[in-house]
């Protein structure tokens, strides 16, 4: 067990030591903000104990040289962090068959640990995305499918559900995107069923802002998949406090690097329990 001071991993507390399989911290990478190095190293050393994972978001990673890829996975993995890759796989369907399979191989070799699959921009038939899943399973890496609340309206099935991997002939696409928990739940829980490791909610019309979450849809999606499959983008630290006030410590989320300790001190019973944060306004008064 380790002991930061005023905080201590135990499980009457708040959630385990790592690897955790509830309670996970994700980082963003680089993305929005550029984070060389040395930045990295310094987040990872003064607070890897409190980072499950790190995710290069948006296709970062194919910018990046491979060396430097590799050096980044490699201090992450020092640290007992997990490193994915964004939702960048869409783009190598118009390569060929062969691509993906090749692309599950090189981010292997590269030290990444999980594969996320956006499911909106893939636009591949069900049965496509799982095999997709078993793909990067059998390539020895983790799948997380990542899904939005809206779908276009042609993929929403008629005459009701379908069986698990059933073949469904093409149908054109439209434009027009529709509201489907039940759709996003049901693909979610065969993406499990296919070996698929964590689910990530996109906050896109769920959980962008704490002050318009859509609280019946992300009840409804931890009702039924459960709190340790689900991970959500928790795009500011409004939406964080909510998310650990309302689940509890134990909820998984995908944060900005910059709410690493914010979300910990939230999580931890004596300090961020009932505190709006830890940080607070009479902290930028010193």
């Amino acid at each position: 067990m380790s002991v930061y001071g005023w905080k201590s991993f135990m499980e009457d507390e708040d959630r385990p030591e790592k690897p955790r399989m509830y309670g996970v911290t994700e980082m963003r990478g680089p993305n929005y903000t550029l984070l060389n190095r040395n930045v990295l190293e310094d987040i990872l050393e003064s607070m890897g104990q409190f980072v499950d994972g790190l995710k290069f978001t948006g296709g970062s990673h194919s910018l990046m040289p491979k060396t430097f890829i590799k050096e980044i996975t490699d201090m992450a993995h020092r640290h007992n962090v997990y490193v994915s890759t964004g939702d960048w796989a869409e783009h190598l369907l118009r390569e060929g068959p062969g691509a993906f399979k090749h692309y599950v191989e090189e981010c292997r070799m590269l030290g990444f640990d999980t594969i996320e699959l956006n499911v909106g921009t893939l636009k591949v038939p069900e049965e496509a995305l799982l095999r997709f899943v078993r793909l990067i399973k059998s390539g020895g890496l983790k799948a997380k499918p990542l899904f939005t609340v809206k779908v276009d309206a042609c993929d929403v099935p008629v005459g009701g559900e379908r069986a698990f991997g059933a073949y469904i002939v093409p149908v054109p696409r439209k434009s027009e995107l529709v509201e489907d928990v039940d759709l996003l739940i049901r693909r979610a829980e065969r993406c499990l069923e296919a070996g698929a490791d964590m689910i990530m909610i996109d906050a896109d019309d769920v959980c962008t802002y704490a002050d318009s979450l859509r609280t019946d849809i992300i009840a409804k999606i931890i009702g039924r998949l459960g709190l340790e499959k689900t991970m959500f983008e928790a795009s500011n630290a409004n939406t964080s406090e909510w998310f650990v006030k309302r689940y509890g410590p134990r909820v998984n989320l995908f944060i900005d690097h910059s709410q690493v300790m914010n979300l910990e001190c939230l999580r931890g019973r004596n300090l961020g329990k009932n505190h709006t944060s830890v940080l607070g306004s009479s902290y930028f008064l010193i």
